[in-house]
């Protein structure tokens, strides 16, 4: 991928310059013909870029550009297609849209469950980690754990797909008031993050302190949260920028944490 038409935007993106990658993919999606295979590819960073900068709504009509390119090109039934579905599928959270997010990552998972292979295993992650975060939006928690647990207990590597899912068990513990487990939780996640390369890191950023600030809250301990909190929206407001849902909740809970202090 390094050296197709595609690599620099690639390299921009997993490097956290979203801005940048955007503007390649996009200019690379511009100057291929249609069907063409980088064009497709192109398209997708582009959606994944737009997203990262927190223009959600923009980075859905991204998203069902390049699902239509990605149909064309692969056809319906490829991993790659069905990984695209559950990226675009994830995207609808960050617009409160976690109905439709459910019922697309179910239909993405039970499809990866019929296939085999490494790619297969990572796309079924991925589609229940959307499902899992589907369900905190909706405030079904315990569901939400129910699935976190048994999509972890299935993926044993300690990779990003690991993580993001524990991510999603502390939210549902958070959500269930479950504190002091959501805070072991979001420290083992704290310790996974810090061990995956860096190229890995930068979509999650400041995910990690927002559940740790969540559970410390939660814990009555208001200082040590509103330290996390404030880590987490800097980050997320240097990395994404200040409408990303994430950069958002991080300020939300700062203003809580403020608004009780005595």
């Amino acid at each position: 991928m390094a050296r197709t038409p595609v690599g620099e935007a690639k390299a921009l993106y997993e490097s956290g310059r979203y801005a940048e990658a955007e503007a390649e993919a996009r200019a690379v999606a511009r100057s291929r013909p249609r069907g063409d295979e980088y064009a497709a590819v192109a398209l997708n960073i582009a959606a994944l870029a737009t997203g990262a900068q927190g223009r959600h709504a923009e980075a859905l009509a991204t998203y069902d550009e390049a699902l239509a390119a990605f149909r064309r090109r692969f056809g319906a039934d490829h991993w790659l297609t069905l990984k695209l579905r559950s990226d675009r599928a994830q995207q609808m959270t960050s617009l409160g849209r976690h109905a439709e997010c459910e019922a697309e990552c179910a239909a993405v998972a039970e499809a990866a469950g019929r296939g085999t292979g490494p790619e297969m295993s990572l796309l079924a992650a991925a589609a229940r980690n959307g499902l899992v975060f589907a369900l905190n939006g909706q405030g079904r928690h315990q569901e939400a754990e129910v699935l976190a647990r048994e999509a972890l207990a299935g993926h044993p590597e300690r990779d990003r797909a690991c993580l993001v899912l524990r991510l999603g068990l502390a939210r549902s513990l958070n959500g269930q008031a479950r504190y002091e487990n959501a805070l072991t939780e979001a420290q083992g996640a704290d310790r996974q993050y810090r061990a995956l390369p860096e190229s890995q890191r930068h979509p999650d950023t400041g995910a990690v302190e927002l559940a740790l600030a969540t559970a410390l809250s939660g814990l009555g301990r208001a200082l040590d949260a509103r330290l996390q909190a404030a880590a987490a929206h800097d980050a997320c407001l240097a990395s994404f920028g200040r409408d990303h849902r994430r950069t958002v909740e991080a300020r939300t809970l700062l203003e809580h944490l403020d608004g009780t202090r005595p």
